[in-house]
C-alpha cells in the first residue's frame, strides 16, 4: 500500500481567529533499519514549533490552548499520564469512537542548544491525546489523533521551540511492487511527512467546524524531515517533490537526511514530502546483484538449449504443414534451377540461340566447353524441388502426410551459337521429415 502522509497537518487555536501564527514549524521523522519489518514498529515524530504574534494581537489574546489534528494513529504510553475526559466527550459528541486516550510530555529546547546533542528540558505541562476514528468507518483507514497542548508561556518566547514527541504507527509502509522487481531490487518501504492536509474522513469534519480557528503557517523557516539512521547501510531511489534536499545530518553521526522547505500560503495547502528507500545488511546490496547474476547464469546455459527447441519446432512444421497451391501446381519449396515442361518445350534444336536460352532457363547456369572440338559447348541446368502429398486441406494450408524429392538435370549442347541438342533426366525418391524440412 501507498504510504499515508504524517505530519502536523493543522493547528487549531482556542479562539476564532487567532492573533499568531506558528513559526517556525519542524516536522521531523526518524527512521531506523529496524522499523522495515512486516511487523512495522512506530516510528518518532517530532513536532517542534514557536509562535509569531501578529501587529495586531496582544499578548493576553496570544494565551490559548493549542489543538492538533492529526492522520493515523499515536501509540498511547500510560506511563507519561492519565487522559483528559475533555478531550474523549468533545469527540463522542461529535460521533467518533475513541480507541486510545493518555498523555505525552512537552518538552523545549532553547536557541543556544539548537544544533546541538543537548537534550531538551521537560515542561510541567503535558499534551492530551486521543485516537479516535468514526462510528460507522470499519478498519484502521480512518484513524486519526487529536491532541490538545495547553497553554504554556514558553509557547511565546521566541527564544526557544516547544517539541512535542509521539510514536506514530504506518510513518513507514512497504512499497507496493511484483515480485519480480522485489528479486531483482529487494523490498522497498516508503516514508511520507506532511503538512496541511486535512482530507482524511475524521479529520476533516473537524477542521470544518472549527477552520475559523486554524493558527496559519508564519513567513518563516520550517522544514519537514525525514532522518535515516545507519546510513551506510541504506540506499535511497528516489524522493518528491524535486525540491526535496538529501544530505548528511549535521548533528547526528551516520545519518542521512531529506528535508523540504515549507512555504507559508494563505489557507489550507498540503505540502508532503515521500521517501523511497531500502536497508541493506553488509557492505553492499548483494540480492540484486545475487540474484542478476543467477539469471545470468541460467539464461547463459538454457539459451542454447531454448534455441534448439525453437529451431527443430519449426523444422517440425515446415515437415508436416505446408503453405502454397495445390499437389498439382508448382511447389513452392525449391533449391536451383528447376525447369518446367512448357520451359524445355521453349528450346527447339537448331533454332534457340544462346541468348534465348538464358532467357528462358535463367542465368543460373553451369558451361562446359570441350577443347577438343572447336565451338562446342553444354549448358547445364541443376535443380531440386519437394512435392507435398497434402491432406485436411484449409485453403492454402494443409497437413502434409510426406514429402517427396525430385532432382533434375538437364543438358542443352550448342554448336555455336545454337542448340543442337536438349536432355533432361529427373529423379525422383522419397525423403524423411528432417532431411525434406531443410529446403
Amino acid at each position: 500500500m501507498a504510504p499515508v502522509p504524517v505530519g502536523a497537518q493543522v493547528f487549531l487555536a482556542s479562539e476564532p481567529h487567532p492573533p499568531f501564527a506558528i513559526g517556525p514549524l519542524f516536522i521531523s521523522a526518524t527512521v531506523a533499519p529496524q522499523v522495515v519489518s512486516d511487523e512495522s514498529p512506530p516510528v518518532t515524530v517530532t513536532i517542534s514549533w514557536g509562535l509569531v504574534r501578529r501587529p495586531s494581537g496582544t499578548a493576553g489574546e496570544v494565551g490559548q490552548d493549542l489543538f492538533l489534528l492529526w492522520p493515523g494513529e499515536a501509540v498511547v504510553d500510560p506511563r507519561d499520564g492519565g487522559p483528559d475526559p475533555s478531550v474523549r466527550t468533545y469527540l463522542e459528541q461529535r460521533g467518533f469512537a475513541v480507541l486510545a486516550e493518555g498523555r505525552v510530555p512537552l518538552t523545549v529546547r532553547e536557541r543556544a542548544q539548537m544544533g546541538t546533542p543537548a537534550p531538551p528540558a521537560k515542561l510541567d505541562v503535558s499534551a492530551a491525546i486521543a485516537t479516535f476514528k468514526r462510528r460507522d468507518a470499519t478498519g484502521r483507514v480512518d484513524v486519526a489523533t487529536y491532541a490538545k497542548i495547553p497553554w504554556t508561556s514558553r509557547l511565546a518566547d521566541n527564544q526557544s521551540l516547544v517539541r512535542l514527541t509521539l510514536k506514530l504507527r504506518d510513518v513507514v509502509t512497504h512499497h507496493r511492487a511484483s515480485w519480480i522487481e522485489e528479486a531483482f531490487w529487494s523490498r522497498r518501504y516508503q516514508a511520507a511527512v506532511s503538512f496541511g492536509d486535512v482530507g482524511r474522513l475524521s479529520l476533516y469534519p473537524l477542521y470544518f467546524e472549527n477552520r475559523d480557528r486554524v493558527v496559519p503557517l508564519a513567513q518563516d523557516f520550517s522544514l519537514l524531515l525525514v532522518n535515516f539512521e545507519d546510513a551506510k547501510h541504506l540506499k535511497i531511489d528516489q524522493f518528491s517533490p524535486p525540491a526535496a534536499v538529501r544530505r548528511p545530518s549535521q548533528t547526528r553521526e551516520g545519518t542521512e537526511l531529506v528535508s523540504l522547505h515549507l512555504s507559508a500560503a494563505e489557507g489550507i495547502t498540503p505540502q508532503s514530502l515521500r521517501v523511497q528507500f531500502s536497508y541493506f545488511s553488509g557492505q553492499l546490496p548483494w540480492q540484486p546483484i545475487l540474484i542478476s547474476a543467477l539469471f545470468l547464469a541460467v539464461g547463459n546455459i538454457t539459451g542454447p538449449l531454448v534455441v534448439a527447441l525453437i529451431r527443430r519446432l519449426l523444422r517440425t512444421l515446415r515437415a508436416r504443414v505446408h503453405i502454397g497451391r495445390r499437389e498439382g501446381d508448382v511447389p513452392r519449396r525449391a533449391q536451383g534451377t528447376f525447369l518446367s515442361r512448357e520451359q524445355l518445350a521453349r528450346v527447339v534444336p537448331g533454332e534457340t540461340t544462346y541468348d534465348e536460352v538464358l532467357g528462358i532457363c535463367g542465368p543460373d547456369v553451369e558451361e562446359q566447353e570441350r577443347l577438343a572440338s572447336t565451338g562446342t559447348r553444354t549448358l547445364v541446368y541443376r535443380g531440386r524441388r519437394l512435392v507435398p502429398h497434402r491432406r485436411m486441406t484449409v485453403g492454402w494450408v494443409a497437413a502434409v502426410d510426406r514429402w517427396d524429392v525430385e532432382q533434375q538435370e538437364v543438358e542443352i549442347d550448342l554448336e555455336g551459337d545454337r542448340v543442337s541438342d536438349v536432355k533432361a533426366n529427373v529423379r525422383r525418391y522419397r525423403r524423411t521429415e528432417p532431411d525434406a524440412a531443410r529446403v
